[in-house]
């Protein structure tokens, strides 16, 4: 008799070790190639194994409780947690302001999208339920992430890189809108043009892991396509409205309301978080030279002691 299809989501650790050997491998040919991303796709599997084992046991608790609130909580807390790894570690350049207008753009896209499409489009009822809504804000949360984070670069760097042509069609008398509408709509475009790609090799090329979860969990293979679709459209709605949230806000605040272009609202610095862990890491390496260099004064002086101690002929024992 066949097994049934949730026999083969059981894994161990050792089943998680035995996967780990590929980033090992990827690891191995980037040293060998010289390709200098090795640490970073070590850090990024480490990474990706401890918040994937919180999100675990954290999810495990939510759906034990079966609380509303608790549901509410875990939907904040990925949006802030989205916000900041957008903002403090995807973002090369960020604008005044940039975290709560990611936040509230996050917010204002991720939350209304999944609560229509759970309650409606996949018939939810109540749309809260913690076992169907939590992994629906989850992955709207990290694809919306994307969007933004590229409308916002591609918007700062226009506004930083190549502020001239904007301030030439201010000078013409253009108003801020007319002037920054070409960059809005490119970086929109460049926004959404991965979810589009995604939606349209979906299903021929690739097998997306949500449909792959729902028939691993027992689902039939239609009722999973059909969630798959569902979460696709829901995914494309909130980056679109997450990124143009966000591209309005980026430009309000790069080009003020007297239509002057604001370089100095830009930051190019690495965000403040990795400045101070750079001042800290800097400091204890300093420490650390220190007390190197103390114990190694220290060892000079016992040695030279020492040596002055042989000369004199008292440091060792008459022989016979």
């Amino acid at each position: 008799m066949d097994s049934t299809p949730s026999d083969s989501t059981h894994l161990s650790r050792a089943n998680v070790g035995l996967g780990f050997s590929f980033i090992l491998l990827n690891a191995f040919l980037s040293t060998s190639l010289n390709l200098g991303i090795g640490g970073s796709l070590v850090t990024s599997a480490l990474r990706c194994i401890v918040q994937l084992a919180i999100v675990g046991l954290v999810l495990q608790r939510v759906f034990e409780t079966n609380n509303p609130w608790a549901v509410a909580g875990i939907a904040c807390l990925l949006n802030l947690l989205g916000t900041i790894e957008a903002v403090a570690n995807k973002s090369k350049k960020r604008f005044h302001n940039m975290f709560l207008s990611v936040l509230f753009s996050m917010l204002g896209s991720t939350i209304p999208v999944s609560i229509i499409g759970a309650r409606y489009a996949m018939a939810v009822d109540p749309f809260w339920k913690p076992e169907q809504y939590s992994p629906i804000v989850g992955m709207l949360c990290g694809n919306t992430i994307s969007g933004v984070v590229v409308a916002v670069a591609y918007v700062l760097k226009e506004m930083y890189d190549n502020k001239d042509k904007v301030e030439m069609y201010l000078a013409f008398g253009a108003s801020r809108f007319e002037a920054c509408l070409p960059i809005a709509r490119e970086a929109l475009r460049l926004a959404l043009t991965p979810t589009i790609n995604q939606m349209s090799v979906i299903g021929i090329i690739a097998i997306p892991g949500m449909m792959t979860g729902a028939i691993l969990g027992g689902s039939s293979v239609e009722q999973a396509a059909r969630l798959q679709m569902v979460i696709m459209f829901m995914i494309s709605a909130s980056t679109a409205l997450a990124s143009i949230a966000t591209t309005v806000t980026t430009l309000a605040t790069v080009v003020d309301n007297e239509h002057r272009v604001r370089p100095d609202r830009v930051d190019v610095r690495d965000h403040a978080i990795w400045r101070a862990r750079n001042w800290v890491f800097a400091k204890i390496v300093g420490g650390l030279k220190c007390v190197g260099t103390v114990v190694a004064g220290c060892c000079c002086w016992r040695r030279k002691e020492g040596r002055e101690a042989n000369g004199h002929g008292t440091g060792e024992p008459l022989l016979g």
